[in-house]
């Protein structure tokens, strides 16, 4: 392996940790001689970098215009949902069989911190109070599922799953919402809950139909929130942000 493809690995993680993150917002400019600049490297493992990160859906290559962060149409926004949907239900019913009291205990811890960070978004009024622990509520949110694929372990299913999870993990962060859906982030944390006490009972056919709900209801909970903002995504910007490395 070439040192400009390990580069291009490294630099391609930062950006899409950025991307998920929601520091990164949908229509954001990457510029390769800033983006060159910025990881001290050539622009041949920049442009391989943005290449991969193309491929995963994340970005596009704009004629004439560059690289952006890829924006997301509610359509393509519900479809990624029902994917992830399906998906993630096969993965909970295959671990519900698998699952080890060692790993309950992992999925507990997993569970708590992220109702904690969910009833501390909660507490926090809208705006950038609001915005600035978002990215710890999608961090400790995909901790949670993190363990249930690894216990599965069906590592083309969880593969495809965290793929369409990429689509929309970004627009939960830039736009966390105000008290109107904090319902609906409630009620994200409690189905949680559910879904772990299912695996510990070893339900696999109820634990498939709670995470498929799940994820189904989380669909709606970024739906509200594209309301609030207006229905649409932001226009692409034209400046181009600094990615956190």
């Amino acid at each position: 392996m070439s040192l400009d493809t390990t580069k291009a690995d490294d630099i391609a993680l930062v950006i899409e940790e950025a991307i998920v993150a929601g520091e990164l917002e949908p229509g954001t400019v990457l510029r390769q001689e800033q983006l060159s600049e910025q990881f001290n490297v050539s622009r041949t493992p920049i442009r391989e970098a943005l290449r991969r990160l193309a491929a995963l859906g994340l970005v596009s290559f704009v004629p004439n215009r560059g690289v952006r962060v890829r924006t997301i149409s509610r359509e393509e926004l519900h479809e990624a949902f029902m994917v992830r949907a399906e998906l993630e239900a096969l993965a909970t019913e295959v671990a519900a069989a698998k699952v080890t009291p060692e790993d309950l205990e992992e999925l507990g811890v997993a569970e708590q911190h992220f109702a904690r960070i969910s009833k501390d978004l909660r507490a926090r009024e809208p705006g950038e109070a609001r915005r600035s622990i978002m990215g710890d509520w999608v961090r400790a949110n995909h901790a949670f599922h993190d363990v249930i694929y690894r216990v599965a372990d069906l590592p083309l299913v969880e593969q495809l799953a965290k793929s369409a999870r990429r689509s929309f993990s970004g627009p939960a962060v830039w736009a966390p919402g105000d008290h109107s859906i904090d319902g609906l982030y409630a009620k994200n944390a409690e189905q949680h809950r559910a879904i772990r006490q299912a695996l510990a009972a070893g339900s696999g056919e109820g634990a498939r139909a709670l995470a498929r709900e799940h994820v189904l209801s989380s669909f709606h909970l970024l739906e509200a929130v594209l309301e609030q903002v207006g229905g649409t995504w932001p226009q692409p910007k034209r400046e181009t942000a600094k990615v956190s490395s």
